[in-house]
């Protein structure tokens, strides 16, 4: 491994009021953080301006969005899982972006009742692919979530941190093979 560590932006995907993203997420945020390969971006889409690219042209307000998945080497999507799909503020994120997740490893985070949210990741692993990317196939899922995490946002099962390793591991490896090559020759030239 290099000694440079991975640009990992971890994606909080729902805008929802009393949304549980920002639990896991950070909870995700400190395993990325302890692996010790990563440097973590915690990118929240709801502080970002989705609603200007409804229009049909980008929003310069959106530029520094795209600057920070552009430093990214690899990412994690935190997504609950919305009527068996995926939210439509991944969506926007996901369609307003295209060179950004090229020849890059994504990793899911997921949560929600019965399903934990592995709908909402079985449908974004097709969209990344047309997009280049890389998938990896290690999830970390929460059947239940609200009541998987304690008051301090810590998972109470022991199993998730074992999860979030594995996936991480495999993002590892991936990403610094992926930037090896895109540094040896640059994707799509």
């Amino acid at each position: 491994m290099s000694s440079t560590p991975l640009r990992l932006a971890v994606i909080i995907g729902s805008t929802r009021e009393g949304r549980f993203g920002p639990t896991a997420a950070h909870w995700f945020a400190g395993e990325s953080t302890a692996h010790g390969d990563f440097e973590v971006d915690v990118i929240d889409l709801a502080e970002q301006p989705l609603d200007a690219v409804l229009r049909n042209n980008p929003d310069p307000a959106m530029q520094p969005l795209t600057d920070r998945l552009d430093a990214a080497d690899a990412f994690v999507i935190v997504t609950p899982e919305y009527n068996h799909s995926y939210p439509a503020s991944l969506k926007v994120l996901i369609d307003w972006h295209y060179t950004q997740w090229q020849a890059k490893p994504v990793g899911f985070v997921s949560y929600g009742g019965l399903a934990g949210g592995l709908r909402s990741v079985e449908h974004l692993r097709p969209v990344f692919a047309e997009l280049h990317a890389v998938t990896v196939r290690d999830t970390v899922s929460f059947h239940g979530a609200w009541e998987r995490f304690g008051p301090d946002g810590a998972a109470l099962d022991p199993a998730a941190a074992a999860a979030a390793k594995t996936m991480l591991d495999q993002i590892a490896w991936w990403g610094e093979a992926l930037r090896e090559a895109r540094a040896l020759r640059p994707y799509g030239a």
